[in-house]
């Protein structure tokens, strides 16, 4: 599956975003979704995941009650709400998916192209 995010740019502190990801070229619900990020000079790490018709969610500590993950399998799209940002929310996020709901937030096959998420203080 082919994956193409978008919606990241410059927000001050307290501020929301909403990033996109189209996906295309296989069963949209076949498949598991999430958010990854890597901050400057880290590893990229989990955010967020969302099963396969979108019935449960699951996030990373650090943006639990801040973010907010849903998808649309009419559209082939998933979508990362992200409210209250904080400086440390900044990062390159990554679309992600896989057909397992385990490997999905581990280590998951499918990766699309970076979108950067600045947040001022």
């Amino acid at each position: 599956v082919q994956l193409q995010a978008c919606g990241g740019g410059l927000v001050q502190a307290g501020g929301s975003l909403r990033l996109s990801c189209a996906a295309s070229g296989r069963t949209f619900s076949e498949y598991v979704m999430g958010w990854f990020r890597q901050h400057p000079g880290k590893e990229r790490e989990f955010v967020a995941a969302v099963s396969w018709r979108g019935g449960s969610t699951y996030y990373a500590d650090s943006v639990k009650g801040r973010f907010t993950i849903s998808r649309d399998n009419a559209k082939d799209m998933v979508y990362l709400q992200m409210n209250s940002l904080k400086p440390e929310d900044t990062a390159v996020y990554y679309c992600v998916g896989d057909r397992d709901w385990t490997i999905a937030r581990t280590s998951p096959e499918y990766w699309g192209q970076g979108t950067l998420v600045t947040v001022s203080s």
